[in-house]
């Protein structure tokens, strides 16, 4: 009996159904990993918390995992341009499993350091391979929706791996062993994904003036958030154990976070879409301010209110992330968008080494709670500064505003395959 042969339809939709199949590989990888880490991030402070050791600890670990995330938007380039997209992707998975063995060896802060700056070099460059991937596999017709869903996957799997911080004993190994499984799982969709790979990309240039010259608020923006982001998720934790709020009062603040960030952004970016996007930045900002101001009036009362200011808190800071991003991109022309993209990169990355390293000092003087004044002086900086552009700069055309979509800070920008839009003529408006 003879074979059906199979016909053009049918190749057609296995073509269109491989690739959506093969770009969910990556995001199901992602999602599995933000389990992982967002479990050791919660873990961390509480642990040694526990355990009695100085807060100022606890700082250091973030400004190392800072300091490691840095220097993977630096040498990330590289290593894919050596090994390739996929073999990256999992390199850098390993170096993730490697640091929760050695969180796992028990508390010992030095060892935490470089175990934390480890996997801040391997994260930040595991989101460049993993954004910069999915960008050159993605048409432009559903890249935004693409995009939209690869950031909510992983805030979501962030959620899910803070709450699980209250159904484990942290007295023993079992949270960097369950951290250490969420990392192996995720290599396996990448290791059998048939997503082409792209090719080697190019290398990106850091041109700081260049960026302040096409969107000084979204340079500042970046700068603004790389801190931001980096203080509260780093540092609440730390201040909520110093404040004696058990292991599951911990783990219920941080997961009500990322619900904010899924939350805000929607709203905003849709306003933002519709209107000069400066505006909806500015009054993110003060938003972040009036819920910094709140978090200090409610700091150490009752969970419940306190949960929903942070909720707050984190959503307007990370709506700031995705909405300097688009504010910067509608003034960018199709070759400037790499050199944009790496700035702007660069930008949040530094902020989020030196703002931690401030705060950790600060804290040793001033308490725990340094962190959100600290918010409030950099989020009341921004939005004057904001304020001032609107009045002294016209904004962009309409014709030349893209559309915006979900990110996160918690996710570098996708600074190796910057995607250009359609047209190709300099969009520039001396924002």
């Amino acid at each position: 009996m003879l074979e059906k042969s199979p016909t053009t339809t049918d190749l057609g939709q296995a073509a269109q159904s491989a690739p959506l199949i093969a770009i969910a590989s990556v995001i199901v990888s992602m999602a599995l990993i933000a389990i992982g880490n967002g479990l050791m991030f919660a873990y961390i402070p509480v642990r040694l918390g526990v355990d009695g050791f100085d807060p100022t600890w606890a700082g250091l670990i973030v400004t190392g995992l800072s300091a490691g995330g840095l220097a993977g938007c630096i040498l990330t380039g590289p290593l894919v341009r050596r090994v390739g997209h996929a073999r990256a992707f999992m390199v850098l998975s390993a170096l993730i499993a490697l640091s929760n063995a050695a969180i796992g060896a028990g508390p010992m802060p030095l060892l935490w350091i470089a175990a934390r700056a480890l996997y801040g070099f391997a994260i930040c460059g595991i989101f460049i391979v993993a954004q910069s991937w999915l960008n050159d596999a993605v048409p432009n017709a559903i890249r935004g929706r693409i995009m939209a869903v690869f950031y909510v996957a992983y805030v979501a799997g962030l959620g899910v791996g803070y709450a699980t911080l209250a159904t484990v004993d942290i007295l023993t190994a079992a949270v960097p062993l369950i951290g250490i499984t969420f990392t192996a799982l995720s290599i396996l969709p990448v290791g059998m994904t048939r997503l082409a790979q792209p090719p080697p990309p190019q290398a990106a240039s850091v041109a700081l003036g260049l960026a302040w010259k096409i969107s000084p608020v979204g340079v500042v923006g970046m700068l603004a958030v790389g801190g931001l982001s980096m203080s509260i998720s780093g540092f609440a934790p730390i201040h909520a154990t110093a404040k004696g709020y058990s292991q599951a009062d911990v783990a219920l603040l941080l997961s009500a976070m990322p619900i904010g960030t899924l939350i805000l952004q929607v709203p905003l970016g849709w306003i933002s879409d519709r209107t000069d996007r400066r505006y909806v930045l500015a009054g993110a900002a003060a938003l972040a301010v009036v819920a910094s101001v709140l978090a200090i009036g409610f700091d150490g009362g009752a969970l419940a209110i306190l949960a929903v200011i942070y909720l707050i808190w984190d959503g307007a800071s990370e709506s700031i992330y995705s909405l300097s991003s688009a504010h910067a991109a509608d003034r960018a022309g199709k070759d400037e968008l790499l050199a944009l993209s790496s700035s702007l990169l660069f930008a949040w990355s530094l902020s989020g080494f030196v703002v931690p390293g401030i705060v950790t000092a600060l804290s040793a003087v001033f308490g725990t709670e340094t962190f959100i004044y600290v918010g409030i002086f950099i989020a009341s900086a921004f939005c004057l500064f904001v304020l001032w552009r609107v009045f002294a700069a016209r904004p962009a055309p309409a014709i030349a505003t893209g559309s915006f979509a979900p990110m996160s800070a918690q996710a570098p920008l996708p600074v190796e395959l910057a995607f250009a839009p359609d047209d190709d003529e300099p969009r520039r408006s001396n924002d």
